[in-house]
């Protein structure tokens, strides 16, 4: 039998919870054909594709991540074929991220596993009692409104 991680160690539980749906959508990849696909190129895929060739700075923005984890990942896709690094016309300093042909050929099939992880998700969501989504939202927008370290820092206090 697997144990489970401890519930009281929320980091260790939301970093399972990761692991667990990440791991089943890199299976689908590789089954798919696409094994050098991770899941964690999907945002970034999203956001070239809505807005065309960006600087580091501006994907990660877009994103919703660092500039390091932004870079890690570019330099990843970059390895895998998926984008380039190119010299941004408007400012020789900065390089574009932007979406080779190879990842172009690959859309149609990237897209329909987006739609099915979509509706696998939709799935799952109905069996809890509060759209996954939605919670990991509310704890973004609470932990904005009052970090998390003013909220140890508060119970070393007392």
């Amino acid at each position: 039998m697997r144990s489970h991680p401890d519930q009281a160690a929320v980091g260790t539980l939301l970093r399972h919870v990761l692991e667990l749906l990440d791991g089943d959508v890199a299976k689908v990849y590789e089954e798919q054909g696409l094994a050098e696909y991770r899941p964690r190129f999907s945002p970034v895929v999203r956001v070239l594709l809505a807005e065309g060739p960006l600087p580091v700075r501006d994907l990660a923005a877009a994103v919703g991540v660092t500039h390091s984890a932004a870079s890690q990942t570019a330099a990843q896709m970059a390895r895998a074929g998926l984008v380039t690094h190119t010299p941004d016309p408007r400012d020789a300093r900065r390089r574009l991220v932007e979406l080779t042909p190879k990842a172009h050929a690959l859309l149609p099939r990237i897209e329909a596993e987006w739609e099915a992880t979509a509706a696998a998700m939709a799935e799952l969501d109905a069996e809890l009692p509060m759209p996954l989504g939605h919670l990991l939202t509310e704890v973004v927008e609470a932990i904005r409104r009052r970090p998390f370290r003013e909220r140890i820092a508060a119970a070393c206090r007392s």
